[in-house]
């Protein structure tokens, strides 16, 4: 049996866990344990499954429709210096002729 932690805001000792989750009686407060040591951002990978990371050069697998732009981000076009960011568009970067973009990594691979 795991010991069970005290409540990080109150200090209770009478936490108690439910469904993956520890729940204080006394203030209400319900946390996660977490016990990763490496608690950075999730693994960004290319099309190939290569590891991105900030400041990467990627190439663009197939045109790309950009909205509110009269053409296409063509294949085969470099962007350097990436920013990984959260969310569904996962790349932050510049690309020439485009300006500020963001890319999904599905669509790029490392070069």
């Amino acid at each position: 049996m795991s010991q069970i932690p005290n409540c990080p805001v109150c200090q209770s000792a009478y936490a108690y866990e439910d469904r993956g989750l520890f729940v204080c009686p006394e203030c209400g407060n319900e946390w996660q344990e977490t016990e990763e040591s490496g608690t950075d951002a999730a693994v960004v990978k290319d099309a190939n499954g290569n590891i991105l990371q900030d400041g990467d050069a990627v190439t663009v697998i197939k045109d790309l429709k950009v909205k509110g732009a009269s053409g296409a981000i063509k294949q085969g076009t470099k962007v350097k210096n990436i920013r990984l960011v959260e969310g569904d568009h996962n790349i932050d970067c510049k690309v020439d002729g485009f300006g500020p973009m963001k890319l999904k990594s599905e669509f790029v691979k490392k070069l």
